[in-house]
C-alpha cells in the first residue's frame, strides 16, 4: 500500500478544487487559474452528481463545509462567457419550424406528389 501525502498545499487545485476555493466566486478571481480551468472547475460542480437529493437546486460538493446554489455556478459560468450581466433566463423563444406536423398524413401525401 502507497502512503499519498494529502497535505492541502500540494494539492492540484484542478484534481481537488474543493480544498482551495469555497466559492464560484473565489473560482472566478482566482489568478493562478486559466479561463478553461476555471469552466472545469465550475461545470464539475454543476454536475448533477453533487445534487442535494431532496434539493436539487443546491450542490454538496465533497471537501467543501457548506453547500454551494446551482445558480451561483451558473452564474460565474455565464461571466466566463461574457454574459455576466444578463440574467435572464428565459427559455429562447419559438418562431422556428413546429416540431410536430398536425397532420402527419399530409406530409406522406406531399411526398408522394
Amino acid at each position: 500500500m502507497t502512503n499519498v501525502n494529502t497535505n492541502i498545499g500540494t494539492l492540484n487545485p484542478l484534481f481537488h478544487p474543493a480544498a482551495h476555493y469555497s466559492s464560484p466566486a473565489e473560482v472566478l478571481n482566482a489568478e493562478e487559474l486559466s479561463t478553461p480551468e476555471k469552466r472545469i472547475i465550475l461545470s464539475s460542480w454543476a454536475s448533477d452528481m453533487y445534487a442535494v437529493e431532496s434539493c436539487p437546486a443546491l450542490r454538496e460538493i465533497p471537501g467543501m463545509s457548506h453547500t454551494v446554489r446551482l445558480a451561483d455556478i451558473l452564474a460565474a459560468l455565464r461571466k466566463l462567457d461574457g454574459d455576466g450581466d444578463n440574467d435572464n433566463d428565459d427559455p429562447p423563444r419559438g418562431g422556428g419550424v413546429p416540431m410536430r406536423l398536425r397532420r402527419p398524413w399530409a406530409a406522406a401525401e406531399r411526398q408522394a406528389a
